[in-house]
């Protein structure tokens, strides 16, 4: 099939990436294996075992009329150990390779048929400029809460769009399924649309 480029032209996509069936069960699996994976995990508190001190009994078992008590890093004492203490874990959830790709084929063929894939030939910044950008969005997509992707690293486009609201930069190396159905528009290149395809044939 072919999508128009804005300001002339047009290119052919591949119908094995972009004309795709949309398998909401797949994307769901994919965008909470994503979410799960950006976790970080390490919260961390100190159990009794953790907690320095308290090797010696604070005081004899019998005969001083207080309750009988073994350290002074019991949960019950100011400053000992947690009771349940949280320790450092992994979120992550695993999907099969296969899966993630036909899960990014079907939000890619999904955005096509919903209009929200915009293919420009470039996005360039002479500088780091917010109103530059929002110029850009508003006139190839029309709406500032969009997804911008590059071939490459560009660090003004990234700063150019780091402030504007519901808006983001990325590479092709960096898209997810979050980023992807998160923007109403997904704004590509088209060396970034090549790169897709070469990833995702």
């Amino acid at each position: 099939m072919d999508i128009q480029v804005v300001n002339g032209g047009s290119i052919s996509l591949e119908d094995g990436v972009f004309q795709k069936d949309f398998n909401e069960g797949l994307v769901h699996q994919a965008v909470v294996s994503s979410m799960a994976g950006s976790r970080s995990g390490t919260k961390a508190q100190k159990n009794r075992a953790a907690v320095s001190g308290g090797g010696i009994k604070p005081w004899r078992q019998k005969g001083t009329g207080r309750a009988r008590a073994g350290t002074i890093r019991s949960p019950l004492w100011r400053s000992g150990g947690v009771t349940f203490a949280s320790a450092p874990r992994d979120f992550s959830k695993k999907m099969n390779k296969k899966m993630h790709i036909a899960a990014m084929r079907s939000i890619f063929s999904e955005l096509v048929r919903q209009d929200a894939l915009v293919v420009v030939d470039k996005v360039e910044m002479s500088e780091p400029k917010t109103k530059s950008m929002i110029a850009l969005l508003n006139e190839v997509a029309g709406t500032t809460n969009a997804l911008v992707i590059t071939a490459a690293d560009d660090a003004n486009v990234i700063l150019s769009s780091r402030n504007i609201p519901h808006c983001d930069a990325t590479t092709v190396a960096g898209i997810n399924p979050v980023n992807l159905i998160s923007h109403d528009k997904v704004v590509v290149t088209e060396d970034a649309i090549a790169k897709i395809q070469e990833w995702l044939a």
